[in-house]
């Protein structure tokens, strides 16, 4: 009998399991990237576009075996062993690893648009196999013994990215085809990386890798010196291995910190922040079908059943009965129907509906969504002006549950999201006032009526008022809503301009690359004046005087840090030296910055400006500065697509600039977020109400705006007073339990465990 593998042995099989499963799929995932080529080719596009799409897709055919091939090498050459046993698989390029004695040198801008392209990639494969690499990571650092994967283990997302990108380029592929196809590359990698992860999970898996959680070194907490132990059951839910769920025990020990109640409570809500990931709500939902089906076997074998002719005409009766029942809205003064009201007329068509019923499986679904409603219908932070129209959605929810089985199966069918989203939005407001306001509560009728007005479409009718409710959302908190309205207005002027900044950044870059330019000159044009450009063709238009006189100045700013080794020369600098030093503080003050950083700058270009003088500096001839000069005033013509750019700490290190009395800028707080927590920072929707803990305020706030690719996000406070986060920042907030969700879990998922908790009681109402 074979000896039970070893934990490193396992660790390196487990490498190769994950190596085979990213080399067998591959060929398939090149095929679907060349098909998703041809399809967006076909999209109906801008001409521009069009013509783009068209070349990727006739460019990528003839070189996309060689691209497969140079992949399948790259991923084969590497052994399923620890990193420390091979060289890094992501070292930078061998042109930047010479000696420390070696001279620093730039970057060339190619190099840094690999880069850039290689990390993006690598988040949006992270984006999609999140929980999978989390799994993996930890059943990992359990065989291995240590905390975390070396930066260049070939369980890395960013490790397989670089290998993408790296061999695309070695197959004759150009970075602007990348550009045009970053979409469907990252949905092909993302998924491709998430299967090879799921296939090592579950090796690993079968071969006893199932680490404990323990969540003690997250939670701890004096209580007269004695342990305590909180199940986290339902209050938090289960949480879930995609592999298996398991509960788990929360440990809360004698602290070491002297850490507050305050403090356990945040770091509880982080826990629950994983508890109301995708993961749990299923876990609920696959806890509701295990249930049913003990008392309706067939409850799970219903994908080809429809309903009965006359159930479904049962169904129609019992929506236009409550239609008249509920339609309160402009009939008097009595105010809104009461909640047991409510609960009265619901009830009794459920009964009716149980009469008409012909099967096991139509009583029960008739059970469910009734206990389902019940349980949002008695949510007190749901506005009694807005409860009757939930109410409403009832028998179209009963008519789709009935035909469409995997409304008990899945969290992503649109009849779920639409309710979760609705109540996302009304349910944070402040109870005492119970008013959602004017707009968002016609929208909510709106979408209610078009749903009722369409009773025979099923899950179409529910996907299309998302979408419109989802639009509605954005049109409502940019222009309608007057706490909101402001803010958002402030937040996307600071996007604009720092987008703006970052295409002036990497113009200016690829203008002064062969330039022999002064270091402290080159920082300060890269780091300042591209922002004093971007503020000043934002407020005075990019044709304006302002703006070309700020382009003169960066001009005349290169010339001044040139060598001056003549009489004649170093006059004519000290001659033009003050005005231009006036013209640098002016565009510093337009840009917001402080008397004492612009003094800063002024005092490092001093020393720039003192080498020229001394001649250390090199000399740049007169037809290049004419040459730059001309490019500068033709800038906006050869900025990069801002839709390519991203707004982020790598980029984008301070906003602090665009602080106001009406817009707080977060640059600090909070706790270093894991890979779940940055995921979930990306999935907060629009609407959502939260509990923000910043600058000594607790207060409830809500999310009003994502920025683009949600790298930045805008929460509102009921006064006015935004609040913009980067997306990073955003995550430490949510790690560090300052921001936290005002419902714990989606509408529709409490809403089920409470269905879940009167069915254990009682089993056989499902069929009575």
């Amino acid at each position: 009998m074979a000896a039970p593998a070893t934990p490193s042995v396992l660790a390196a099989q487990a490498r190769r399991v994950y190596l085979e499963a990213l080399l067998l799929a591959l060929p398939a995932a090149l095929q679907s990237v060349l098909n998703g080529a041809h399809r967006l080719a076909n999209e109906k596009a801008d001409p521009q576009t069009s013509h783009k799409r068209l070349n990727v897709a006739m460019d990528l055919a003839r070189p996309l075996p060689h691209w497969q091939q140079a992949l399948i090498d790259a991923l084969a050459s590497v052994p399923g062993l620890p990193p420390a046993a091979r060289p890094s698989l992501a070292s930078v390029p061998a042109a930047s690893m010479s000696g420390s004695g070696a001279p620093l040198q730039l970057v060339d801008d190619d190099t840094i648009e690999v880069e850039i392209l290689s990390s993006r990639l690598a988040l949006a494969m992270m984006d999609k196999a999140s929980w999978e690499f989390t799994d993996l990571r930890s059943r990992m650092s359990h065989l291995e013994k240590r905390e975390e994967l070396d930066s260049a283990d070939v369980l890395r997302p960013h490790v397989v990215a670089r290998m993408v990108i790296d061999t695309w380029r070695g197959a004759s592929l150009s970075l602007e085809h990348w550009r045009t196809l970053h979409k469907v590359l990252h949905e092909t990698f993302g998924e491709l990386v998430e299967e090879a992860y799921h296939e090592t999970n579950r090796w690993l898996l079968e071969h006893g890798v199932r680490p404990e959680i323990d969540l003690r070194p997250f939670i701890r907490r004096s209580i007269g010196g004695h342990v305590a132990a909180i199940p986290v059951t339902s209050g938090f839910g289960d949480i879930a291995d995609p592999h298996g769920i398991r509960r788990a025990n929360v440990v809360v020990g004698p602290s070491t910190g002297g850490a507050s109640v305050g403090d356990e409570t945040r770091l509880i809500t982080r826990i629950g922040g994983l508890a109301r990931s995708a993961g749990h709500a299923e876990a609920v939902l696959g806890r509701l079908n295990k249930l049913v089906g003990r008392q309706v076997p067939s409850f799970a074998d219903t994908a080809d059943m429809r309903p009965s002719p006359n159930f479904q005409r049962a169904i129609s009766d019992a929506q236009a009965a409550v239609q008249r029942q509920l339609a309160t809205t402009g009939r008097d003064e009595r105010g809104p129907i009461s909640t047991p009201a409510l609960l009265q007329e619901l009830n009794q068509r459920k009964r009716v509906l149980k009469e008409a019923a012909t099967t096991q499986v139509e009583r029960a679904t008739i059970e469910i969504v009734a206990l389902l409603f019940q349980s949002i219908l008695t949510e007190e932070k749901i506005p009694a002006t807005v409860r009757v129209w939930f109410a409403r959605l009832q028998m179209p929810v009963l008519r789709v549950a009935v035909s469409e089985p995997d409304f008990f199966a899945t969290t992503d069918h649109p009849a779920r999201k639409l309710i979760d989203r609705m109540g996302a939005c009304v349910m944070g407001f402040d109870i005492s006032s119970r008013a959602a306001g004017d707009a968002l509560d016609k929208e909510i009728k709106r979408v209610v009526q078009v749903v009722e007005a369409y009773p025979d479409t099923g899950r179409r009718v529910f996907q299309t008022v998302l979408t419109e409710f989802e639009r509605f959302l954005e049109h409502y908190f940019k222009n309608e809503n007057e706490a909101t309205r402001k803010g958002v207005s402030l937040a996307q002027q600071v996007e604009q301009r720092e987008t703006l900044a970052i295409q002036y950044t990497i113009e200016l870059r690829k203008m002064l690359n062969e330039m022999p330019v002064q270091e402290g000159v080159r920082n300060f044009l890269f780091q300042v004046w591209a922002d004093v450009l971007a503020t000043t063709a934002l407020k005075h238009g990019a044709a304006s005087e302002p703006t070309k006189q700020m382009k003169r100045a960066a001009a005349d700013l290169i010339w001044s840090a040139g060598a001056k080794v003549s009489r004649e020369e170093r006059a004519d600098v000290i001659r033009r030296l003050p005005p231009l030093l006036k013209t640098l503080r002016e565009g510093m003050a337009e840009a917001g910055l402080a008397t004492e950083k612009q003094d800063e700058h002024i005092q490092a270009l001093n020393d720039s400006l003192a080498a020229a003088f001394t001649a250390k500096a090199a000399a740049i001839p007169a037809e290049r500065l004419d040459e730059l000069m001309g490019r500068l005033e033709d800038l906006e013509q050869m900025l990069p697509d801002a839709e390519d750019l991203q707004i982020d700490e790598s980029i984008v290190m301070d906003l602090s600039g665009h602080e106001s009395s009406e817009l707080q800028i977060v640059t600090d707080g909070g706790s270093m977020p894991t890979p779940a927590m940055l995921a979930w920072a990306r999935e907060l929707q629009v609407g959502g109400w939260y509990m923000l803990e910043h600058r000594g305020r607790i207060e409830a706030v809500q999310l009003a705006w994502h920025g683009m690719r949600k790298q930045l996000s805008l929460f509102v406070s009921q006064q006015g007073r935004g609040t913009l986060f980067q997306q990073h920042r955003l995550a430490s907030f949510l790690q560090a339990g300052l921001l936290i969700p005002a419902q714990d879990e989606a509408l529709t998922v409490r809403a089920t465990r409470s269905a879940l908790a009167k069915l254990d009681a009682d089993p056989q109402r499902l069929l009575s």
